[in-house]
Order: C-alpha cells, then sequence, then structure tokens
C-alpha cells in the first residue's frame, strides 16, 4: 500500500491539506502528516513513498488525486523528484530544521533514530559549568535583534543564587516575514523541548514556560501534545531521562502584541500583567520572571543547543564566519518567487539567498530593495547584495540581521510609504511607556508626510532635518528596541531611496548633519 506525507504545517493547511490528506485517506492510502520542507511555493507537497526515497509533488488539491495516484502527475513539472535531493534543499546546512519536513512532528521514536535527545543525554553527563562552557565555545549567539552571545547569558543565570530560577522560551514570532519559530515549533517540537532541558540542567532551572502568541493555534496544539508526549517518556518532569533532575515546562499564550518579544515585556505578561517593557538594570538574567533568575531566548537560540551539545562547542563554532558563528534560518518572503526557509551558514551572501534561492520576484520585475530584520529592520537596495550575512557586516551597513526575515519588493515600491509605515506601526505597537517611542513615533508620520506633500525644496529640507533630529531623539532616548529601532527602516529608506520621498540625495545627506540656524520648523505642507 502507498504512504503519503502530507504537511500540517500552518502554511499547507492554508492551501488545501487537510483536504488532500483527507482525500488521499478516502482512497485506503496511508497518510502521515510531517512539517513542511520550507518549499512554499510548493504547498500542499505530497510525497509518496517509493523504493528510491520520497518522491514530491507540489500544489497537489483534491482534484489532482487520481492524477497522483495513477502516476500521470509524474511526468509533469509538478514533479520535483526525490526531495531529499532537490537542489533547494541540497545546497541548505540545515541544523535546526534537519528533521523538520522529514518526520512526524510529534513522534518522540522517529524524533531519537534521527539524531533528538544525544544533545540533552551528553549535557547529563557533564557538570552545569561544562555545559555552559560547550556554549560559550560554539559562539552560539541569540537569534533574535541584538545577537548577544548565549554562553555570557547562561553563565550570568547559573552563578546567581536563587531558590528558583526559570527558563523562558520567547515564541513571540511578531516580525513581519518570520516564520521560522512557528514552522519548527509545527514541525519537530521536541527539539525546542530538548534546547529548553539542557539549559535548564545547565542554569539550575527547574521551570520553564513558552511564551507563545495566540495567532499560532497550530503551533500551540503541537507544542502541548509534544510536551505532554516528552512528560511520558520521562524526557521532562520529575528526573530528566533518570537523572534525577527536575524540569517541568508549560506552555503560555499571548494575546498578539508586538511590544511583547522584547524579553521584559514577555515576563510582564507572563506574570500576569500589562506587557510593558522594565527599565534595566535589573536584567532579567538575575531579576527575571517574579524576580528570579531567568534566561531568556528565542526559538532559533533554543533549538540550536542540542545540536551545540550533540556535536561539541568546537565543531558548532566551525560554521558560520567571524564572530556570526553557527548557522541561521532565514525566511524569504514577499515579493519573491521562491519562499520559503534556508538555513545556511552565516556569511552567505544576501543576494544569493534573494536571487538564487528566492529566484528574484514573484512578479517578474525588478527587485528593487530588501527589508532584513523584520519591520524595523533597514531596507536595502540591490547595491548591497554583496553583504554577508553576519552581525557585524550588517551592522557596519546601518542594518541588522535580527531574526533572519527577508521581505522583497519588485521595482514598484514606494519607499517613503514605508517609512511612514515604520513610525505608523511603532505608533500601533508601543507599548506607551517611554516619550520618545510613544509620542515620537506618532510625530513621525506626521513629519513623513510633510515631508511627502510639500511642494517648496525648503520646506521640504527643514523637515528632514526634523525627522532626523526626531530619529535621533527616538534611538538614544526610548527603552527599548522597539522605539530605538524605529529609525532604522526610516533612515535606510531616505538613504537609498531618497527620490521617493522627492529628495535629492545631497538634501538627505544634509538632514543628517543637523538643524542648520537659518531653518525655521513650520507645518506647511502637512496633510489635512
Amino acid at each position: 500500500m502507498t504512504t503519503a506525507w502530507v504537511p500540517c504545517d500552518a502554511s499547507a493547511v492554508a492551501m488545501g491539506a487537510d483536504a488532500v490528506a483527507a482525500e488521499l485517506e478516502a482512497r485506503g492510502i496511508t497518510v502521515r502528516r510531517n512539517g513542511s520542507r520550507g518549499m512554499l511555493w510548493l504547498e500542499p507537497l505530497v510525497e509518496l513513498e517509493t523504493d528510491a526515497g520520497r518522491v514530491g509533488y507540489g500544489t497537489v488539491t483534491t482534484a489532482d488525486i487520481d492524477a497522483l495516484l495513477d502516476g500521470s502527475l509524474k511526468d509533469t513539472d509538478r514533479c520535483i523528484g526525490l526531495v531529499d535531493e532537490h537542489e533547494w534543499l541540497t545546497r541548505q546546512h540545515r541544523v535546526s530544521f534537519a528533521r523538520v519536513g522529514v518526520i512526524e512532528p510529534t513522534d518522540i521514536a522517529a524524533y531519537r533514530e534521527h539524531g533528538g535527545l544525544v544533545g540533552l543525554q551528553r549535557a547529563l553527563t557533564l557538570e552545569p559549568h561544562q555545559v555552559v562552557e560547550e556554549v560559550t565555545e560554539s559562539g552560539l549567539r541569540g537569534r533574535g535583534g541584538a545577537g548577544f552571545p548565549a554562553g555570557i547569558k547562561w553563565e550570568t543565570v547559573r552563578k546567581a543564587r536563587a531558590d528558583v530560577k526559570f527558563v523562558c522560551c520567547n515564541a513571540d514570532e511578531g516580525d513581519s516575514g518570520t516564520f521560522a519559530d512557528r514552522m519548527l515549533i509545527e514541525g519537530d517540537p521536541f527539539t525546542l523541548i530538548e534546547g529548553m532541558a539542557i539549559a535548564a540542567i545547565a542554569v539550575g532551572a527547574t521551570e520553564g514556560f513558552v511564551y507563545l502568541r495566540s495567532e499560532y493555534p497550530h503551533a500551540i496544539r503541537t507544542l502541548r501534545r509534544a510536551i505532554d508526549i516528552a512528560y511520558a517518556h520521562g524526557v521532562i518532569g520529575e528526573s530528566v531521562l533518570g537523572s534525577g533532575r527536575r524540569f517541568d515546562l508549560d506552555v503560555r499564550v499571548g494575546a498578539g502584541a508586538y511590544i511583547c518579544g522584547e524579553e521584559t515585556s514577555m515576563l510582564e505578561s507572563l506574570e500576569g500583567k500589562r506587557g510593558e517593557v522594565r527599565a534595566k538594570p535589573p536584567i532579567p538574567a538575575l531579576e527575571g520572571l517574579f524576580g528570579r533568575p531567568t534566561v531568556v531566548n528565542n526559538v532559533l537560540t533554543l533549538s540550536a543547543v542540542p545540536m551545540v551539545l550533540a556535536d561539541g562547542g568546537a565543531a558548532y563554532a566551525a560554521l558560520g564566519t567571524g564572530r556570526s558563528r553557527g548557522t541561521q534560518v532565514f525566511q524569504l518572503a514577499g515579493n519573491v518567487a521562491r519562499g520559503g526557509i534556508v538555513e545556511a551558514d552565516f556569511g552567505v551572501s544576501l543576494g544569493t539567498l534573494v536571487d538564487d534561492f528566492g529566484g528574484g520576484s514573484a512578479s517578474g520585475r525588478a527587485v528593487k530593495a530588501v527589508q532584513v530584520g523584520g519591520p524595523l529592520g533597514a531596507y536595502l537596495p540591490t547595491s548591497q547584495f554583496h553583504l554577508p550575512m553576519d552581525y557585524e557586516a550588517f551592522a557596519e551597513a546601518n542594518a541588522m540581521v535580527g531574526h533572519g526575515g527577508i521581505v522583497v519588493w519588485d521595482d514598484t515600491m514606494d519607499a517613503s510609504l514605508m517609512a511612514r509605515f515604520a513610525m505608523e506601526f511603532c505608533a500601533k505597537e508601543s507599548c506607551g511607556k517611554c516619550t520618545p517611542c510613544r509620542i515620537g513615533s506618532t510625530r513621525g508620520v506626521e513629519v513623513v508626510d510633510r515631508i511627502r506633500n510639500a511642494t517648496d525644496d525648503g520646506v521640504r529640507r527643514t523637515q528632514l532635518v526634523l525627522l532626523e533630529d526626531l530619529c535621533t531623539t527616538m534611538t538614544k532616548g526610548s527603552l527599548c528596541a522597539m522605539g530605538g529601532l524605529t529609525p532604522m527602516p526610516v533612515r535606510s529608506a531616505l538613504e537609498h531611496f531618497p527620490e521617493d520621498f522627492g529628495v535629492r540625495p545631497d538634501d538627505a545627506h544634509e538632514a543628517a548633519a543637523g538643524i542648520p540656524e537659518s531653518a525655521t520648523v513650520t507645518t506647511e505642507g502637512a496633510r489635512p
């Protein structure tokens, strides 16, 4: 009897995967549900088991079932051949995503067969400080925004004295164009569970929470089921893998506030309070959840940990470039021909991701810009496609890698509208605690509107200077990255695409130098 693999990932389900699976089962086919392989332009991607391996068929609908089963679909371009040999996958270096799409998400036996729990088993043979040393040696950095070394954070928590310590995973994936957290949880949740258990062993924590946004119902359901299975098999609970060390894990669902992607806002929400940024110090590593020492990392950071412990910190550090070690899970979205997941070593160029993996724009028009790192990331033109995906290289280019999201625009994009959107987004999503973010973003929308509507060059230049002054205030005065990073997309849009603002490049550069003595701030040209 034929066995078919049909993804249960939300992206595939949105394209009709559940109906395809039901129809196949009605035909007597054994159906197994895997995570997505990450080739989202082909969803639902159905894989049929053969003696040679699993053969994939893209964009399958219920109307294609007859052709799929009688073999006639194999002679069309809908058949991509052996999935494991597809160029999209063979050119990648999948570490965190090694099992995603290969196994059923909550099959713990298959997880073990494919290398799962090796890292946790090794961690239990080491002293806590040795586990932290492995993570430090690996060079693993937070896969969120700042890229802070995970080993330093863990060591701070390990050395802290407290009656209770926590490990919290921030899965509040709110950046536009990012979906790696969701796809990993829906496709291989045990990797996250194992990573959190290793972190707990390393720092002496006994309780953990995954803060998962409510917009991810499939991920919530899959992770909760995986946690129940992990408890039943002794992976977590009173005695982690029979070691006598306790680690309890639970899922907490957030209401979808973007600000809760910031670690202290997330902790406030976990405590049942309004999601609002805390002033630092104290840092969460010393006074985090309920005032106790807390490790806070995101999904991709914690999901890299099992490999670090399984193969050793040195093996992980051998991947990547410079101070950016290991792999990153890049997400291609927007106006791109082949959107999806690409896991590769740090150092791969931006152009390779967009042009080679992404295949350029979906519209067929020329790519104008990409935004890397979420809605607060910089807009980069094609002239910067040579940039390596590297924390330091991007920082030098006044950009950031962030969570690895890459959103593509073709030449119909209006950069001035995107700059306005950045300010508007901040105004809507700000927690409101600090004035530069709360008020600055609102004023930012108004200033961008005055620039876009100005009919006089003098008014436009004055407003440009005012915008730069406002951006400086937000960058230096905001409590967290919400207000501090909002100027990044605004400044990059002005720097690389001044013509979209009706501005000459020289005017944009002069504005960054400060307000001239002769300038007069005015509201002339503002929209009614």
